[in-house]
């Protein structure tokens, strides 16, 4: 055991001392508030605008294209197609005359192509316009149109998870994009991490530096301490890109104006009570941040972070281990490697195909039984707990989720044990799956 930690001891310290370790776990947090902070100012700033001019025979349709941020719509009577560029517009309307229960077409001719959203919108826009009309000939007054209108858009859904005798607000949204960012980390780490093991064994073996290791440390012994050694250096990776990224997010909030921070503490202080007039009193950029702050403080985070924490390391060694003997078999040509690792990627693959699906439908069967099998329950699972416990993932789930996982990763370290034990001092001989699971199981 005592050698044992002293490989675990001299991975992780030549890996964390390293200046690409320190680079990238240092660079990271703020590539990405950066790209944060960057996707929010483009969305502002970035907004195209379009300055439409309107043919209208029917008159009606003035009173509904009102103007947008992006696009300002005009009714002048000396345009046409031929000169509306010169007159200052981008695109121009023509609008037929609606005639009841006749299907119409219309014309927008652009100097630059507008986008599917903004066609949608102005579609949209008209479509409701010749609605009210209709409304109108029946008899219906535009005053009450109006007020119509305005009440039925004070309805927003709030979802709830109910837990026993209480419940606590949800947000599917935030579920989704929670899950899908963590079984996307652990993806990519389980490929990153794991290939730095199969690399590291690899590099060992072709420069002979196993044989002198081996000659007093066990392979197993070898082996796990490499395991553990790497699966440490990128836990501590994570940890820091934690506390990274909510220290440069507080520092970026200090940024924010004066007058906004303290609406935003305002609205945080009547924790959405004072939502009529509260709201009313707020500047756009506070209520945008407060909605952020108080849809991240739907989640539960201790759960989703241990949860995380869990699959991440018992999803590491699952798979560091089968990476480790392929890494162990390998000689000095990489071919050999790739051909190896297909069997071992394939799954990683797959599993991330079915967490893409799994953000969207937490609740079918094929996410539960890909949460319970060890090859993709690290990465599913965590898109599933993202919704809720026990809302989405019942507690006998998760624990037999748990307990799987460990009895699979303990299987493939003891499976990729025999086999390392055998390939690290194997030199000159193409090996195959079929011959490793010979080593695997043949008799001591």
């Amino acid at each position: 055991m005592n050698k044992t930690w002293l490989i675990i001891q001299r991975e992780y310290l030549t890996r964390v001392k390293n200046k690409r370790f320190l680079i990238l776990t240092f660079l990271m947090p703020i590539l990405v508030v950066g790209f944060i902070a960057a996707s929010g100012y483009l969305a502002i700033s970035g907004v195209e605008q379009r300055s439409i001019a309107v043919i209208d025979p029917n008159g009606f349709i003035k009173n509904s294209l009102k103007n947008t941020n992006q696009i300002s719509f005009s009714f002048p009577n000396d345009v046409d197609t031929t000169n509306y560029k010169e007159k200052g517009f981008t695109d121009i309307l023509i609008l037929p005359e609606f005639k009841k229960n006749e299907k119409s077409d219309y014309i927008l001719r652009s100097q630059k192509s507008m986008g599917l959203m903004l066609q949608e919108s102005i579609s949209n826009k008209i479509n409701k316009a010749i609605e009210d009309q209709m409304l109108q000939d029946a008899g219906i007054q535009q005053s009450i149109l109006d007020s119509i209108h305005s009440a039925s858009n004070v309805a927003e859904l709030k979802a709830y998870e109910d837990k026993g005798k209480s419940s606590k607000e949800s947000n599917a949204g935030l579920a989704m994009g929670i899950g899908y960012a963590s079984g996307l980390l652990i993806y990519l780490t389980m490929f990153i991490y794991g290939a730095m093991v199969m690399r590291g064994v690899m590099e060992e073996k072709t420069n002979r530096i196993a044989e002198v290791i081996i000659s007093s440390v066990k392979p197993f012994e070898l082996m796990m301490g490499k395991i553990i050694g790497i699966g440490a250096v990128g836990l501590t990776q994570f940890i820091l890109w934690i506390v990274l990224i909510i220290s440069l997010t507080s520092v970026a909030m200090g940024f924010l104006p004066a007058d906004v921070q303290s609406q935003v503490a305002t609205l945080q202080q009547t924790n959405g009570q004072m939502a009529a007039g509260g709201m009313a009193q707020a500047s756009e950029s506070a209520m945008k941040i407060y909605n952020i702050q108080h849809t991240i403080a739907t989640a539960n985070w201790p759960l989703i972070i241990g949860c995380f924490i869990f699959y991440f390391i018992g999803g590491y060694l699952f798979y560091a281990a089968l990476f480790a003997a392929v890494g162990s078999t390998v000689n000095e040509d990489p071919q050999d490697a790739q051909s190896l690792m297909f069997p071992i990627t394939m799954p990683l693959i797959f599993s991330y195909v079915i967490t893409t699906m799994v953000t969207q439908n937490p609740n079918t069967p094929i996410a539960f039984w890909a949460s319970i099998i060890p090859f993709s329950s690290p990465m599913v699972m965590m898109a599933r707990v993202a919704y809720g416990v026990p809302s989405a993932v019942s507690y006998w789930e998760l624990i037999l989720s748990m307990a799987v996982l460990v009895g699979g990763f303990i299987f493939t370290t003891w499976l990729s044990g025999r086999i390392y034990r055998t390939g690290i001092l194997l030199y000159g001989k193409k090996v195959t799956w079929k011959l490793m699971f010979k080593w695997a199981f043949k008799k001591s």
